[in-house]
C-alpha cells in the first residue's frame, strides 16, 4: 500500500509538472503587459520549479489586452466602488462598466447585463419576497446593480436551508458566490479529498491503534477542514459592493492598499478593473503573509490538543514505543512556514488553471468539464503536497 501511495504522489507531481509547464504561459498572457509577465512568474514559481522558471527566461511573449469571459469575470460588477485598478476604484460615470472608448461598456452590458436602478430592483426583490442586503440596497440608490448580479443573488437567497440563510446573512459567502457560483463545489472538493486523503494516511500509520487514537484523528481532521476553508475562501474572487471609505490613519491606508489588490496572482482583469505588475507580486506575499497566520494559528491548535491528549494518556499508562511529544510552537511554526511558501505557490497556480480552464470553449459548452479538472489538478495537488509536508516535517526535526 505504500508503495501504491508513493506511486500515486510521483504520478501526480509528473501531471503537475506537465500541466504547469504547458499552460502557466497562457495564463500569464492573460493580464499582463508585454514582456511584464516573466518577472511575476518568475516570482511565484520560482520557489517551486526551476524547469518552469527556465522556460520563462527564454520567451517573452508580447500580450495583448486583455477581454475577459465567463463567469470569472463578474468580479467587482456591482457598482462603481472601489477596485483593484490601481487608482482607488472604478471609473464613477460607468458604473464599473470600464473604459467607454475601447468598448467596455458595451463588453460589460453583454456579460452582465444591463445596470437595474433602484425601483426596479425593488420590484424584483419583492416579486420573490426577498429583502436585499443593506450594502446591496445602497449600491441600487446610488449607481445600481447589474442584472447578472442581481438575478443571482435573488436565485440563490431562495436556496433550501443551509445556502439561502447564509447568502442572506453572510456576506463572505454571498460575494464570493456572486462572482464564483462554484465556489462551494470548490471547497467541498478541498475538504473532501483533503479528509479522505487524511484518513487513508492516519489508518495506514495508526493500524491496530486507530481506534484507541481516535481522538488524535478527529482533531488533526477538524482542523484540517478549516485549513481547507482559508486555502480555498482567501483566494477566491469576489465581488465588492458599495464604496469603500478611506482612513487617513496609516492603518486605514494599507487597508484600502490591500483591498485594491486581486485576490490571487492570476485573477482575470476586465474593463474598468485593472491590476499592474506590482499589485499581483504583492498578492503573492500578501496572501502568504495570510496562509502563514493561518497556518501557524490552526498548527498552535491542532497540535496542542494532541499534546493535550497524549500527555494525559501517559499520566495513566506509559508504554517504552511512546514516541515523543512533538514541539508546539516548532510544529506550529512549519505548518505556517509551510502554507506562506508551498501552499501558496501551489494554490495560486491552481487558481490559475482554474480560470484557464474555466474560460476555454469546451468547459462552456460542457460545464462538467471544468468540475472534473476541478478536481483532478486539487487530487494531484493533494497527494504532493501531503508528500512535501512529510518531507519537510522531517528535515525540520519535528517528525
Amino acid at each position: 500500500m505504500d508503495k501504491l501511495v508513493l506511486l500515486m504522489g510521483k504520478g501526480s507531481c509528473l501531471i503537475l509538472h506537465i500541466q504547469f509547464s504547458t499552460t502557466i504561459e497562457q495564463i500569464a498572457g492573460l493580464n499582463l503587459e508585454s514582456g511584464k509577465n516573466l518577472w511575476l512568474i518568475a516570482t511565484v514559481l520560482s520557489f517551486s520549479d526551476h524547469n518552469i522558471l527556465k522556460l520563462f527566461s527564454e520567451k517573452l511573449p508580447q500580450i495583448s489586452r486583455i477581454t475577459c469571459t465567463g463567469q470569472e469575470s463578474i468580479v467587482r460588477t456591482v457598482d462603481g466602488g472601489d477596485g483593484g485598478n490601481g487608482k482607488g476604484g472604478f471609473p464613477s460615470d460607468n458604473n464599473g462598466g470600464g473604459d467607454d472608448d475601447d468598448g467596455g461598456g458595451d463588453y460589460d452590458e453583454k456579460e452582465f447585463g444591463p445596470i437595474v436602478k433602484f425601483d426596479e430592483v425593488v420590484k424584483e426583490a419583492e416579486k420573490l419576497g426577498a429583502k436585499l442586503p443593506i450594502d446591496m440596497l445602497e449600491a441600487a440608490k446610488t449607481t445600481g446593480i447589474r442584472r447578472l448580479i442581481l438575478s443571482r443573488y435573488l436565485d440563490m437567497q431562495g436556496s433550501a436551508w443551509p445556502l439561502g440563510f447564509l447568502m442572506r446573512h453572510c456576506s463572505m459567502l454571498r460575494n464570493r458566490m456572486l462572482a464564483d457560483p462554484s465556489f462551494l463545489f470548490k471547497v467541498g472538493t478541498e475538504i473532501v479529498i483533503d479528509s479522505c486523503c487524511a484518513t487513508f494516511a492516519e489508518v495506514q500509520k495508526r493500524g491496530k491503534d486507530f481506534w484507541a487514537e481516535f481522538e488524535l484523528y478527529a482533531a488533526d481532521l477538524l482542523v484540517g477542514i478549516v485549513v481547507d476553508i482559508a486555502l480555498v475562501g482567501m483566494l477566491a474572487p469576489y465581488v465588492r459592493i458599495g464604496k469603500q471609505s478611506i482612513s487617513s490613519s496609516s492603518f486605514g491606508r494599507f487597508r484600502h492598499a490591500c483591498g485594491a489588490l486581486p485576490s490571487s496572482v492570476f485573477e482575470a482583469e476586465r474593463p474598468g478593473c485593472k491590476f499592474t505588475l506590482q499589485q499581483r507580486i504583492s498578492t503573492f506575499f500578501y496572501k502568504g503573509f495570510l496562509y502563514g497566520s493561518v497556518g501557524f494559528g490552526c498548527g498552535l491548535v491542532g497540535q496542542g490538543i494532541a499534546n493535550l491528549i497524549m500527555t494525559a494518556k501517559r499520566s495513566i499508562k506509559k508504554s517504552e514505543e511512546d514516541i515523543p511529544v512533538p514541539p508546539l510552537i516548532g510544529s506550529a511554526a512549519l505548518w505556517g512556514f509551510f502554507l506562506a511558501v508551498s501552499s501558496n505557490t501551489r494554490y495560486q497556480i491552481i487558481n490559475g488553471l482554474e480560470r484557464l480552464v474555466e474560460a476555454s470553449l469546451v468547459a462552456k459548452r460542457i460545464p462538467p468539464v471544468a468540475m472534473a479538472f476541478t478536481v483532478g489538478v486539487r487530487f494531484a495537488n493533494n497527494i504532493y503536497g501531503g508528500m512535501q509536508f512529510v518531507e519537510w516535517a522531517k528535515l525540520s526535526g519535528v517528525q
